[in-house]
């Protein structure tokens, strides 16, 4: 994805994959302060543990905890969070106006984490459901603490009345992911039809979850339109280009095995 837009824009650039272990990532870090290194993406399970190697944190990610894109400007290193600006700029398309939307979320790592706080100066309320119930109300207490909005965190026993009052529910899970495809976090009997159903899983494109919110008369939306977005501001702040969106989507499709559409 990144490779082609390079290519698109005749950049003297190339994006690589740089495996890290926990160990050596302070190692890692130091090497791409290099004058030569544009910036990089940072990958779970690094994405909090990076915060304290940086020289700065944009506002965004320090209140999301998270980072996922560092932007190398000298040897002085940034972090950023392109995931939220990412989600909701993919929701607003899908779903129109988000003022006073109520959400559902289902999981409370990194990736719940930039959702939940982007959509924060939008929803009217916000509820978090994952297996680890402790995980998931801290995560609503962080929230608490930066905003005043009605938030709150859960295990999984009573997700099902919350979705029924919902307008937007968001798998930010890695259940249903290939290869295991046929699982869903979300049992199909408590959609409906008034949902906009976000899954953040985009390989494949139509999870189990997808299908069977269409199934129910739901607006769904993919995550490969958020991986997309993500990349593309990342790609911007490294080069200060627009990048082009329509070649990144089609190059992440054919990588995906989706063809060109």
């Amino acid at each position: 994805m990144q490779g082609a837009a390079i290519e698109s824009l005749g950049l003297d650039y190339r994006y690589e994959a740089i495996p890290v272990t926990p160990e050596g990532l302070g190692r890692a870090v130091a090497g791409l302060r290099d004058p030569s290194v544009a910036g990089f993406n940072v990958t779970i399970p690094y994405k909090g543990a990076i915060l304290p190697l940086l020289d700065e944190v944009d506002a965004t990610a320090r209140a999301v905890g998270a980072v996922n894109t560092v932007v190398n400007e000298g040897g002085r290193i940034k972090g950023y969070n392109t995931d939220s600006p990412a989600a909701v700029r993919a929701l607003g398309e899908a779903y129109g106006d988000l003022g006073g939307c109520r959400v559902v979320i289902f999981g409370a790592g990194g990736a719940a984490r930039a959702v939940a706080f982007g959509l924060v100066p939008k929803a009217r309320w916000i509820r978090i459901f994952a297996r680890d119930a402790a995980k998931a109300e801290n995560l609503a207490s962080d929230i608490r603490r930066q905003h005043d909005v009605d938030v709150l965190g859960a295990g999984l026993v009573g997700a099902q009345c919350s979705v029924g009052a919902a307008d937007i529910l968001v798998n930010a899970t890695p259940v249903g992911m290939s290869p295991n495809v046929g699982n869903s976090p979300v049992d199909a009997c408590i959609l409906h039809s008034s949902l906009l159903v976000f899954d953040l899983i985009y390989s494949p494109e139509r999870t189990r979850l997808l299908q069977d919110a269409e199934a129910v008369g739901a607006k769904t939306l993919g995550g490969l339109t958020m991986l997309v977005y993500q990349g593309a501001e990342a790609l911007r702040l490294w080069t200060g280009r627009r990048a082009p969106e329509d070649v990144m989507m089609g190059a992440a499709r054919r990588a995906l095995g989706g063809g060109t559409r």
